[in-house]
């Protein structure tokens, strides 16, 4: 069953959308670019807050993909206790030895690392065998430039499930996000992703770097309920 989640940049954001029992808790700071992420201090402070049974994510930046300043990153943000983290691949001829190093780092901290790769920037899905091979728990579609529209806009629907059925065999998590609205969810849960994720849905205006809307998150996440007991019921019907 596809898991929500939802992106949020403050303890206080934190809270409201953990009333309402979201799968996945997403850190990150959203004026700071796609993956902006938040300081380390305030990820301890959510961590410590929301306990052990909440299931918390959070972005390392949009940094460069060089290897030592992704391996720092990736070192810090391990020891605050968040359950994944997710690390931006960029287009780059340095993936390859950024997975393999990252794979030692995984191995030696054990880490559940997320790659996020972007749709609107030619995203590369021969990575995911070396994603596999090196341990990652999971891969990520994403957009970098949100003015470029909602993930559907910027790749078609055969390559999103070409994604999504090259990460399961390789069994890795499969997440997709990218501006996604209410109108999104339907068609993308037909794909049978682990996750969708959420931030912009949720904020006033619609905005992602706005705050969080409460009627929103209520809104969206019916939806979401809606939605999957609708698939369910048309699977059904398909098999008998």
């Amino acid at each position: 069953m596809t898991g929500m989640l939802a992106s949020i940049n403050s303890l206080e954001e934190a809270l409201q959308v953990q009333s309402l029992n979201i799968d996945i808790i997403d850190l990150k700071n959203p004026a700071q670019g796609a993956l902006g992420a938040l300081p380390l201090q305030t990820v301890r402070q959510i961590v410590a807050t929301l306990g052990p049974e909440q299931t918390i994510s959070a972005t390392i930046g949009d940094l460069p993909m060089q290897t030592d300043c992704i391996l720092n990153a990736v070192q810090e943000m391990g020891q605050t206790g968040v359950d994944y983290i997710k690390i931006g691949f960029f287009p780059g001829e340095n993936n390859r030895a950024i997975i393999q190093a990252l794979g030692c780092l995984i191995q030696s901290n054990k880490l559940h690392l997320i790659a996020v790769l972007m749709a609107d920037e030619n995203p590369d899905f021969s990575l995911l065998p070396d994603l596999a091979e090196a341990g990652f728990a999971g891969v990520m579609l994403d957009t970098a430039n949100k003015q470029n529209g909602s993930l559907p806009d910027v790749i078609a629907e055969k390559r999103l499930r070409q994604f999504v059925e090259s990460a399961r065999r390789h069994r890795l998590l499969t997440g997709l996000a990218g501006s996604l609205r209410p109108q999104h969810i339907d068609d993308l849960l037909c794909l049978k992703p682990d996750y969708l994720g959420f931030r912009g849905a949720l904020c006033k205006l619609q905005q992602r770097t706005r705050q969080l809307d409460p009627r929103l998150i209520r809104q969206v996440s019916k939806h979401f309920i809606d939605s999957h007991h609708a698939t369910t019921v048309r699977t059904l019907s398909v098999a008998t």
